[in-house]
């Protein structure tokens, strides 16, 4: 008995120490997937950097980060900035703009239209070397939009109104309580024309395109990837490997060498997805737009 025990007393230590020290041992197998290189491919620092601008524009602060980062560092030779949104506020779709213009002085510049590319993704991607656009991509809508709910009906109804105390004729411009004035409408439209403006004429600048026919390029008009080349708001149809393709050679790179995506973040990602599979398996009536 004495034997058996003395054979196996090393597996049982093993086991006891497995399991008292399970979260410490799973910490450090998470630490070393982030950390330890999966090839010596991830040894070799990439000379081409991708950029993704997804979604609606609103804290572009990572994005102005990423593409700064890209500027400063010599080992990046180009960027191709995939783009699949829809737009959003003005200035940080300005921020944007202006920042890819200072990258692209230093190194080339690839936008991919991969989805959708209207209003501030396209402001954002306009000072590009070139602009590639999937064949099914929405190009365009270069416009200027204020919209506000007047609930002034719905208040009356339930007895609530609104007091204030102001200085300035404007000051009530754009609140919900009442319809808005003529004069008020006036100054909203000074503010919307005056970015159209800025907006048509920074577009025809970065595209050379005659601010004079700004009616059939912008004016908010959709157009299909093919009707956007037409009227020169892209340069080429292609897919994400033409668009690669077309950044090597402008870059003038023997041997690309592309970012990966962090793998913390495709750790997170993974569990993401776990989670949400569990939450459709039991909870099929929960549905996330």
């Amino acid at each position: 008995m004495e034997f058996i025990k003395k054979v196996f007393s090393p597996i049982g230590v093993t086991l006891n120490y497995i399991q008292n020290h399970f979260k410490a041992m799973l910490f450090l197998l998470i630490v070393a997937l982030i950390f330890i290189p999966a090839s010596e491919d991830d040894l070799t620092p990439n000379n081409l950097q991708q950029i993704n601008l997804t979604g609606p524009i609103m804290d572009v602060s990572d994005l102005l980060e990423q593409i700064t980062k890209a500027t400063e560092d010599k080992k990046i030779k180009g960027v191709l900035l995939n783009v699949n949104s829809p737009g959003g506020a003005v200035s940080p779709s300005i921020e944007l703009s202006y920042a890819i213009k200072r990258l692209s002085e230093k190194k080339p510049v690839v936008v991919y239209a991969s989805g959708t590319i209207a209003s501030g993704s396209y402001y954002a991607s306009i000072w590009a070397d070139e602009i590639i656009a999937n064949p099914g991509s929405m190009v365009g809508s270069i416009g200027v939009i204020m919209e506000g709910a007047d609930l002034s009906g719905i208040m009356q109804k339930i007895g609530i109104k609104t007091q204030t105390v102001q200085a300035g004729k404007y000051k009530k411009v754009g609140t919900s309580d009442r319809p808005w004035k003529s004069y008020e409408i006036n100054e909203l439209n000074k503010v919307i024309q005056g970015t159209y403006d800025m907006f048509t004429n920074d577009v025809a600048k970065a595209r050379k395109l005659d601010i004079k026919k700004r009616d059939i390029f912008a004016n908010a008009h959709i157009f299909t990837a093919s009707q956007a080349k037409k009227v020169g708001l892209i340069d080429s149809i292609g897919v994400s490997f033409n668009a690669k393709k077309r950044l090597i050679k402008l870059s003038k790179v023997s041997n690309p060498v592309w970012n990966k995506e962090d793998k913390f973040d495709k750790i997170i990602k993974k569990l993401s997805a776990t989670t949400a599979v569990t939450l459709q398996t039991y909870f099929p009536s929960i549905v996330l737009k």
